[in-house]
C-alpha cells in the first residue's frame, strides 16, 4: 500500500513543520508604524492547534497594542498540490473587518507568504509579508512586512513566541 503525498508531508514534510507548533505559546510582540522606529511592545499569548485531520493550524493570539486589548486569528496550511504555503488572517487591529488571504513558499526554517490589503479610498493595495521562522522547538518568531505600492518592505511586527506547553 503506498503512502499519500500528505501523509508523507505530516510524518517529514511541510505540514509536519506546521503540526510542530501545536501548543500554548507566550511571547513579545514589537510594532513599528514608521520605518526604524518602534511604537510598541507588549506581551502577547498564543496557542495553536491542528484543524482538519491536521490539514492546517489555526494560530489564535492575544495581546496589548498602545495600552488597548488586540487579539487575532491566522489559520497557516500547505496547499500540496500547488507546491505553496497558504494563509488567511483576521485580527483587531491591523485588519479591522477585512480577512487577508496569503501564498508563498516553504523556508529552510519555516515559511514565508505574501498577501495585499486595500481600502477604496487609496490608491494602490499594499503588500505584506509574513515570515513564520521556526528557531527551535521551543521557540519561533513571526515577522511582518509592509510593503508599499513602489515595493519598499517594512518591518511592521515582530512576536518572539516561546513554548509553554504542548
Amino acid at each position: 500500500m503506498s503512502t499519500s503525498k500528505f501523509e508523507i508531508s505530516k510524518e517529514s514534510g511541510p505540514h509536519l513543520k506546521l503540526l510542530n507548533l501545536v501548543g500554548t505559546w507566550d511571547g513579545t510582540t514589537r510594532t513599528w508604524f514608521e520605518k526604524d522606529v518602534l511604537a510598541d511592545e507588549s506581551v502577547t499569548s498564543s496557542k495553536i492547534i491542528a484543524l482538519l485531520n491536521k490539514r492546517f493550524i489555526r494560530y489564535e493570539y492575544r495581546g496589548i497594542i498602545n495600552g488597548k486589548p488586540h487579539e487575532g486569528l491566522m489559520v497557516w496550511g500547505y496547499d500540496l498540490g500547488n507546491e505553496k504555503c497558504v494563509c488567511s488572517w483576521i485580527d483587531s487591529f491591523h485588519m479591522g473587518t477585512g480577512i487577508m488571504f496569503s501564498e508563498g513558499d516553504e523556508t529552510p526554517n519555516g515559511f514565508s507568504v505574501t498577501g495585499k490589503y486595500d481600502n477604496l479610498e487609496w490608491p494602490e493595495p499594499w503588500g505584506w509579508r509574513t515570515e513564520l521562522e521556526i528557531v527551535r522547538p521551543y521557540q519561533f518568531i513571526l515577522r511582518a512586512f509592509n510593503i508599499s505600492p513602489d515595493g519598499e518592505e517594512v518591518k511592521a511586527i515582530e512576536t518572539i513566541n516561546l513554548r509553554v506547553e504542548l
